[in-house]
């Protein structure tokens, strides 16, 4: 362990799911890490709060530190790298996370909702990007990450589960296609200046809190989800590494390095298709 040593990464969305299973995975590995999130304590029904994902960290011995940030308040994200360095030092790190879905037809969406999707999947990544970058380009180096989804594309015919299900992920799929190809040209932009930026997916449906609706798809169906663990050590393989422009999914980039799937403490590997889980 230890792949991430003196590094600081800000993770969005870092309260549960995704986000909150990368810092994890990230502070194992020597990271100090600064977790988002829009409030403190409950959100909805959903389990999981940013101040307990900030003290699991820490009583596990790694360093963590919470920032409440209303994302799609233009004024509140406005310092929030700065606010975010203020805790263990300037970033090398960026983990665009945060994102949102209003599911429905692609012709019904509504004008605010798909503003609201725009705004938090595309131009919050883009903005943090741009007030990361004075940090990373003084330092000589620097890690962008953003995460996309496989909504990206349109399901195929005949649809795995339901027609309505494949057409409501439509709008919320533009915001990610969009994203993924403004990664592309930051990418090839700023390798010259060895800020690695690239964009991950989970290949199948991550299992986060707030899909349990897939478990009983995945009964029928066990391709179509994915354990967190996958898409963290994924994160970590593009940001401790020197990759450049990929648009890329969790199963497909660990398969191609070669490389195992660790639980989030890094101390046990959990086996894929080319090495097996440990005893």
């Amino acid at each position: 362990m230890g792949q991430l040593s003196g590094k600081t990464a800000l993770i969005t969305g870092g309260s549960r799911g995704i986000g909150r299973a990368i810092a994890t995975r990230f502070a194992a590995e020597g990271a100090a890490v600064v977790l988002v999130a829009s409030r403190l304590g409950a959100h909805g029904n959903l389990p999981g709060t940013l101040e307990e994902a900030v003290a699991e960290i820490n009583a596990s011995g790694g360093r963590a530190a919470a920032e409440v940030c209303s994302l799609l308040d233009l004024a509140a994200r406005a310092d929030l790298v700065a606010r975010a360095a203020s805790h263990f030092g300037p970033i090398d790190i960026l983990v665009n996370n945060a994102a949102m879905q209003y599911p429905g037809m692609p012709s019904e969406i509504s004008t605010d909702h798909r503003n609201k999707m725009y705004d938090l999947n595309l131009n919050v990544p883009i903005e943090l990007v741009q007030q990361a970058l004075p940090g990373m380009r003084e330092r000589g180096e620097g890690w962008i990450l953003n995460i996309s989804s496989a909504t990206v594309d349109q399901p195929v015919v005949p649809y795995r589960h339901t027609r309505e299900a494949a057409l409501a992920i439509t709008a919320y799929g533009a915001t990610k296609a969009a994203l993924n190809r403004y990664t592309e040209g930051l990418a090839h932009e700023l390798a010259p200046e060895h800020i690695y930026v690239n964009t991950l997916a989970p290949e199948s449906i991550a299992l986060t809190p707030g899909a349990e609706y897939v478990r009983e798809i995945a009964r029928r169906f066990p391709d179509m989800a994915e354990p967190l663990e996958t898409m963290a050590e994924a994160a970590l393989a593009l940001c401790a590494g020197r990759h450049v422009g990929r648009i890329t999914y969790s199963r497909q980039l660990i398969h191609s390095l070669g490389m195992p799937v660790k639980s989030l403490d890094g101390r046990t590997i959990l086996g894929d298709a080319f090495l097996p889980a440990e005893p």
